[in-house]
């Protein structure tokens, strides 16, 4: 009897042993409550592609084995000044505050410059433990920056905090990992600026403008005066240019076609037109036509002057839509 009772209670044994495994629970990661208040974002450096910007952190968790103060990772920060720091531990629960200054390395987004959305992103992570020992939870309570500090030239549309996980296709030179992954949780920061460009659009393109003018005015000069036509039409090709080179010198580089280059391409081709222009009404004088000369010169001015406008104006529109 006790024979015929082994193999029922071997195939429990199997059983349970299986079914404890399927129903066991993994062991969850410890959470850290993160907050940040931003007191300041200022040298917005858009050749160098960074900014900086200070900040309030502060970190709740019960594990004391997570040590911030030495293990906290910025990602994509060229230099973390720590100027301040506090630990309160009292209650079972250990509270961290900081005050911190970070250089960030960003990309811009510069198509519609100077009409142009930046993203400012800042993302925090730890880089002793990944995801499975260690989560964020973001502390929406409250304001999350100063609005009294201005950031000039600027107005903040949004500010979101997160918290996500950040992959590594890559181990870190640890042996007993199975494969080159691991995760870590990342608490993250975005902040949606608007340029007040309008001001700053003529600045940057006044002398621009005023050299397309300049030829434009080639269209009341006498034909036959060819001088004084091409050499005022030739000196602002050159303005033009030189406008270009002007702002571009402020700019990241970029392999995109920018609202920049489109305008200046515009005018270019347009002072080309003048000069083109000229020329058959010089060779319209040469012909003795000088009436025709005059009529073609009329028309050829307006007609020139109002399509540039038209074009300007869809262009300016289009990126301040965006």
């Amino acid at each position: 009897m006790k024979k015929a009772l082994r193999l029922p209670l071997f195939f429990l044994c199997i059983f349970l042993c299986f079914a404890s495994a399927a129903f066991a629970q993994k062991p969850h990661p410890d959470t850290v409550k993160a907050g940040i208040y931003i007191t300041s974002i200022h040298d917005i450096d858009f050749k160098q592609n960074e900014y900086t910007v200070d900040l309030w952190l502060w970190l709740k968790y019960k594990n004391k084995e997570f040590d911030f103060v030495h293990n906290l990772e910025i990602p994509q920060a060229k230099s973390v000044e720590k100027s301040f720091s506090t630990i309160d531990s009292s209650g079972g629960r250990i509270y961290l505050l900081m005050k911190l200054q970070c250089v960030m390395q960003d990309s811009w987004k510069i198509n519609n410059f100077p009409f142009d959305r930046q993203q400012l992103r800042l993302s925090l992570e730890n880089s002793q433990y990944d995801s499975k020992s260690l989560v964020f939870v973001p502390d929406t309570l409250g304001k999350h920056y100063d609005p009294r500090f201005v950031l000039k030239g600027w107005n903040i549309d949004s500010f979101l905090i997160t918290s996500n996980v950040r992959l590594y296709e890559t181990a870190f030179g640890d042996d007993n990992q199975p494969k080159p992954h691991t995760e870590y949780s990342a608490f993250r920061v975005r902040i949606s600026i608007k340029r007040d460009a309008n001001e700053l659009f003529w600045k940057m393109f006044i002398g621009m403008y005023v050299a397309f003018l300049i030829s434009y005015v080639c269209f009341y000069i006498h034909a036959d005066n060819i001088d004084s036509r091409f050499g005022l039409s030739v000196g602002s090709l050159f303005a033009a240019i030189g406008n270009k080179y002007i702002i571009d010198a402020s700019l990241p580089e970029s392999i995109s076609f920018t609202l920049v280059d489109a305008l200046h391409g515009l005018t270019l081709f347009f002072i080309f037109l003048v000069i083109t222009s000229s020329a058959y009404s010089l060779w319209l004088v040469k012909k003795n036509k000088i009436k025709q000369a005059n009529r073609f010169d009329m028309v050829a001015a307006q007609t020139l002057l109002l399509i540039y406008l038209i074009i300007n104006i869809y262009l300016i529109v289009q990126a301040k839509s965006v």
